[in-house]
């Protein structure tokens, strides 16, 4: 069939979208970690609107979590059957999204309930909307597209909708890859979770990933007699200074990425003391180090060591850290099938000469590289995830549902 067909299809099923955006938005998804109760609700909703859309070949892979009610973290795959399903060794083409949403944050900086989808001007404001539901909702009606107007895509076409992406994947991808043999080693995975206002960007490499939470302990005493105890806070300013001087050691550039350096960078600061006029026995803070994938985590390690040995030497105190996050992967080549494939798609659709990057923000893309797996992540977006009045416009989702589409239907 021809494309354009497909593509005015989903050009004039905006309406449908807007009802998809609006059901999902208004269940939130919360992790136990952000209070809330996972992702099962919003999943039930979804099977059920997909069934009735006609997608009707679903199955779930539900990881055990009994902090939740239901005791379960769905994951949810639909499967539209290619012509060369018959073939083990044939390609699939995934879409990837996550369920999952952050907390709406301070509530008195939201203009709209961001449980209810509002639209205006163009525009969908709800908490969820872009991050993750604008690839989800496109993944979506790409592949109801073809079901529409009965195209059978060359490849089978797989939407895997993912549990726990906001906090750590553990009970989402981390799981899956571990309990399930889903993926073929030739498979096309894209990933709509991150990209720019063009489109023009396609992720196929990560910074690697590490953040830490250091415990600085000293010896506690009255503010004016320092000589009789071990400040922790001095010791821990110091520490976190040279921790951030790394970036001096691991200098190498890369213009893949952007910034196009390795940072180390102190981040959250926990309460030590709760007045002036004592000195703290312990001080706690947080680093949140992106480094090049030029080097690797075990170097950085042993430079950290250093760093905490000369501390402890010169202050008298001791420190331990714990590492929330370790993530280090290898890059997708610019040049994969995956990554020319999508390439191909949206110079087809908007006529943007996509090129490959390279991000320090972190996805789930990071543990689909390191399991073997060529995997990408676009999108067309203005990147409002996490922030009040979170918002998607409804033309990228028009946008990014057709380059979906054409990716399906490629040979």
């Amino acid at each position: 069939m021809d494309f354009s067909i497909v593509k005015e299809w989903i050009a004039g099923n905006t309406a449908g979208m807007v009802a998809l955006e609006t059901l999902l938005t208004s269940h939130p998804a919360l992790a136990p970690e952000s209070g809330g109760q996972g992702e099962l609700q919003k999943v039930l909703a979804l099977e059920a609107w997909l069934k009735e859309q006609g997608i009707t070949q679903l199955e779930r892979f539900d990881a055990p979590d009994n902090r939740v009610e239901s005791r379960i973290r769905p994951n949810l795959v639909a499967t539209i059957t290619g012509a060369d399903d018959a073939d083990s060794s044939a390609p699939r083409i995934w879409i990837m999204a996550h369920t999952d949403v952050v907390p709406v944050g301070e509530i008195s900086l939201w203009n709209t309930d961001p449980w209810q989808v509002v639209e205006k001007d163009g525009r969908l404001y709800g908490r969820g909307v872009e991050d993750n539901q604008q690839g989800l909702v496109a993944g979506t009606f790409a592949a109801l597209a073809l079901i529409k107007n009965q195209v059978t895509p060359p490849h089978t076409v797989k939407l895997l909708f993912v549990a726990d992406e906001e906090v750590g994947s553990e009970y989402g991808i981390k799981y899956l890859l571990a309990q399930h043999q889903l993926f073929r080693p030739n498979d096309i995975i894209v990933i709509p979770d991150g990209g720019d206002n063009l489109g023009s960007t396609i992720e196929v490499a990560e910074k690697n990933l590490l953040w830490m939470r250091v415990v600085v302990s000293g010896k506690q005493t009255h503010g004016s007699r320092p000589d009789e105890g071990i400040n922790a806070a001095l010791a821990g300013c110091d520490l976190a200074l040279r921790l951030n001087n790394l970036e001096q050691v691991f200098n190498q550039r890369d213009e893949l990425f952007e910034p196009p350096y390795s940072t180390f960078q102190p981040t959250k600061k926990e309460a030590n003391v709760p007045n002036i006029n004592t000195i703290p026995g312990e001080d706690v803070f947080c680093m949140d180090c992106r480094i090049l994938p030029c080097y690797t985590l075990a170097q950085v390690r042993k430079e950290v060591n250093r760093c905490v040995a000369e501390v402890e030497e010169k202050y008298g105190v001791k420190v331990q850290y714990t590492e929330p996050q370790a993530v280090e992967s290898p890059a997708t080549p610019a040049d994969a099938p995956v990554a020319r494939r999508l390439a191909a798609a949206v110079k087809a659709v908007s006529g943007v000469d996509a090129r490959p990057i390279g991000i320090g923000g972190g996805t789930v893309g990071a543990y689909l590289r390191q399991a073997g797996y060529q995997a990408v992540v676009w999108s067309r977006m203005d990147e409002t995830a996490h922030q009040p009045n979170e918002y998607t416009i409804i033309e990228n989702l028009v946008h990014d549902a057709q380059v979906m589409a054409y990716m399906m239907m490629q040979e």
